[in-house]
């Protein structure tokens, strides 16, 4: 395990000094809402990293009130309860099947622990425990005559007082959360609604289309603390698709002035604070991330986005979000800084415009973390930390399944998505493939050929302000 500490915060000791005009440390923006720098001090923060010890493209991650994390990728559910020190497999015979499209989540109510298998184009296996991994219940969610059963996301949210919710037009018997199980058909998108804590999904179908024009490959799932619930489609202005009745009815709002994405918005993705205030983010057409909120649960959203990231990353894949109380956010993304390869001939031959499915072989992409403590605000201010060390990726990031360069082996190596989850106490937890291990990392000349790994990792927050205000200050894990 590794530490990497970046902070404002200096010693006091001995004679008093006149500070030089440094600004951040190297590694470290304070920006604002255009993604440019502003004064301030830099937010005290430690990040631990992990290695996970397992393959790990496409990861969720997701920890218990008991302290346990759970990494899921591939047919694989590792766990760490010691903060990250050891892992072990505990998916059981019963959950652990070859897969194309796994997921995870951590019921954040109930604890539940959720390893979605999808078994070839047709049915999935939801798994479930509610031990911390000791024992597995799992049924199979068979997709019906169509056989696509794709992109699988599961999440869990509170009921509501309409629709499906208690009080609506269902009497049945309910689990403490409702379960919501999405994928990708060729018709669209397809949600379901699970009232007896994701055993059986009878109820749902389509709620936006079509796959033909990408809209089916979407994002995680989200539910505020009100009961609303989020999907963000792949489409080419930012969407999100929104029920407020537990998934019997659905609407779709656009955002942003930010259109014309070269690979759509491939999973963006939307948090809420404890206040059901939404953020959506998503990587725009200049390739930063970018942002609008919503305070009437998704009804309406602020049609002039928010840049996130800072200007000095001129390259961003995968940006993940999640909050705690309102205007308390984090971010995490890959992004490069490479600004002088840029008008350069990517690996199609043409100028470079910081596309990662077309970055050419010298550029570098490493894991970034932003927070917010005011990302409510009419001016926010984001800290953002280049957390990794050494590069995730050494060159291209292949973004389309269809549509990857053999280059020493294919650049899908890192596939669609990363992960990021808050615990109980508002700590911070990103879980992400790296591509570019060993050597790879230890050589500054590293090439894409040596970038071709998918290494399961995570960086934690080790200590720093939590998410939520009334915790304060996190320290270190004893």
């Amino acid at each position: 395990m590794i530490s990497v500490m970046v902070s404002g915060c200096f010693s006091n000791d001995g004679p008093e000094v006149e500070p030089e005009e440094t600004g951040p440390p190297e590694g470290w923006f304070i920006t604002g809402p255009d993604g440019l720098p502003v004064e301030g001090v830099a937010i005290p923060l430690e990040f631990t990293f992990s290695d996970v010890g397992e393959d790990g493209a496409e990861p969720s991650i997701g920890v218990t009130s008991s302290g346990c994390i759970f990494f899921i990728a591939f047919e694989k559910v590792m766990r760490s309860c010691d903060h990250g020190e050891s892992w072990e497999d505990v998916a059981g015979p019963m959950c652990a099947f070859q897969t194309n499209d796994p997921w995870g989540w951590v019921d954040p109510i109930t604890d539940r622990v959720f390893n979605v298998q999808m078994q070839g184009l047709e049915t999935s296996w939801i798994c479930y425990s509610d031990d911390d991994g000791g024992t597995w219940v799992g049924n199979p969610h068979d997709s019906g005559t169509t056989p696509i059963n794709d992109h699988i996301k599961l999440a869990t949210g509170p009921w509501t007082s309409s629709g499906y919710g208690i009080g609506g037009q269902f009497t049945q018997a309910y689990y403490e959360t409702a379960v919501y199980y999405c994928y990708n058909k060729l018709a669209g998108i397809f949600c379901f609604t699970s009232f007896d804590g994701g055993a059986t999904f009878n109820t749902g179908g389509l709620i936006f289309g079509l796959a033909t024009t990408n809209g089916g490959l979407h994002g995680a799932i989200t539910s505020a603390p009100d009961g609303t619930v989020y999907v963000t489609p792949r489409v080419g202005t930012p969407t999100v698709i929104v029920s407020d009745d537990n998934g019997l009815s659905w609407f779709d709002r656009t955002m942003g002035e930010d259109v014309g994405t070269p690979n759509p918005r491939k999973n963006s993705e939307v948090a809420t604070d404890t206040e059901s205030n939404a953020y959506h983010i998503w990587t725009g057409a200049d390739e930063g991330v970018y942002m609008s909120r919503s305070t009437d649960s998704g009804d309406t959203w602020e049609q002039t986005s928010i840049r996130i990231s800072p200007s000095a990353v001129i390259s961003t894949v995968f940006p993940q979000v999640d909050a705690g109380d309102p205007g308390r956010i984090a971010v995490t993304y890959l992004g490069s800084e490479n600004a002088s390869e840029l008008n350069q001939s990517d690996i199609d031959g043409e100028p470079w415009d910081g596309n990662a499915h077309y970055a050419p072989a010298n550029v570098s992409y490493y894991l970034y973390i932003t927070y917010s403590l005011n990302a409510l605000d009419s001016e926010p201010i984001f800290h953002t930390v280049r957390v990794s060390p050494d590069p995730v990726q050494v060159g291209s990031i292949c973004l389309n399944s269809g549509d990857c360069r053999d280059i020493g082996g294919s650049n899908r190596n890192l596939l669609d998505f990363n992960d990021l989850h808050i615990d109980r106490e508002g700590r911070v937890y990103v879980a992400f493939a790296d591509g570019c291990t060993g050597e790879c990392a230890s050589n500054w000349n590293s090439t894409p050929e040596d970038s071709r790994s998918r290494r399961g990792s995570m960086y934690y927050l080790s200590s720093g302000p939590s998410l939520y205000e009334s915790v304060g200050y996190l320290a270190e894990f004893i």
